[in-house]
């Protein structure tokens, strides 16, 4: 196997684990599952695992130039195509959750009780599927019904029967982005009007709930830049091959790989409460006894 390859696996194994660990600590405490920004943390985690998880599994295969059925490689488009905007949506919501709770604490409960969150996550999904919907009821209206029992190397460009349904595609996505760029900003503005009025504890409350928005931003940008990366291939692709493959090899490490390790550090390592579940897990087996679980 290529040692670029093999790299990559070991990170995907050390990000998979990682995320599990953290998807473990979040059953441990009924705290976790029953308020808003741990449920959406764990829903971040669990796309990011099955992103990683999916786009790993068609790296080795169009590596080895493996062919599967087109019906199989369209159930694993459509399940990835859903989750790569689930998770911007996500940090999007998880931004919102952090405005409310510091500019509007007296209906932080009333706003992300529960039933709330079981709605936003209903909310995100439905957004999420809005661009595949349209990407591939245009593909069914154009592809025969041969095409779907023939065997390819899958790969998202297979989908794509007219140019113009990638500009679509693009111009939807980087609509959402536009968006939610806006409500992240409108937040940041906001709560950090409130740190510059408040004193003491909450002055310190504040500026941590700013700097995790910023982290939210930055994730954000690079979900932003993910999409622009098959432009940027493509036009590479036209003046060296080798450059093409260090490139995409790089976009890959960069902006699919990273982004999805980010949401550990910022909610997994900088909670107080959920670093120290974590640690406990790390090291003890019998956490849960411990802990009076």
């Amino acid at each position: 196997m290529n040692d670029k390859i093999l790299l990559i696996q070991v990170f995907v194994v050390l990000f998979l684990c990682i995320n599990l660990l953290l998807i473990t600590t979040f059953f441990t405490k009924e705290v976790f599952y029953t308020t808003m920004r741990y449920v959406l943390f764990a829903v971040t985690l669990l796309s990011d695992c099955l992103l990683l998880f999916l786009a790993n599994i068609l790296l080795i295969l169009s590596y080895y130039r493996y062919t599967i059925k087109m019906w199989l490689c369209l159930i694993i488009y459509i399940v990835l195509s859903l989750y790569i905007s689930v998770t911007p949506f996500t940090l999007t919501a998880m931004t919102l959750e952090r405005y409310v709770a510091i500019c509007l604490p007296l209906r932080h409960a009333e706003l992300c009780s529960p039933c709330s969150t079981l709605h936003s996550i209903l909310i995100i999904h439905i957004l999420s599927s809005l661009p595949c919907i349209v990407f591939l009821s245009i593909f069914f209206a154009s592809a025969s019904y041969s095409s779907y029992t023939r065997g390819r190397v899958c790969t998202v460009e297979i989908f794509i029967i007219h140019r113009w349904q990638g500009h679509l595609k693009s111009a939807i996505n980087q609509f959402y982005f536009l968006i939610m760029c806006i409500t992240i900003l409108f937040s940041y503005v906001k709560i950090m009007k409130v740190a510059k009025a408040a004193s003491g504890e909450d002055k310190k409350s504040t500026w941590r709930g700013l700097r995790t928005v910023g982290l939210h931003a930055l994730q954000l940008l690079l979900c932003l830049i993910q999409l622009w990366c098959p432009f940027i291939e493509a036009a590479v692709l036209q003046i060296n091959l080798m450059l093409f493959l260090n490139v995409r090899y790089f976009n890959y490490i960069s902006f699919i790989l990273v982004p999805k390790c980010l949401s550990p550090l910022i909610y997994g390592l900088r909670d107080e409460m959920f670093f120290l579940i974590y640690t406990f897990l790390c090291i003890s087996p019998n956490t849960t006894d411990i802990m009076g679980v």
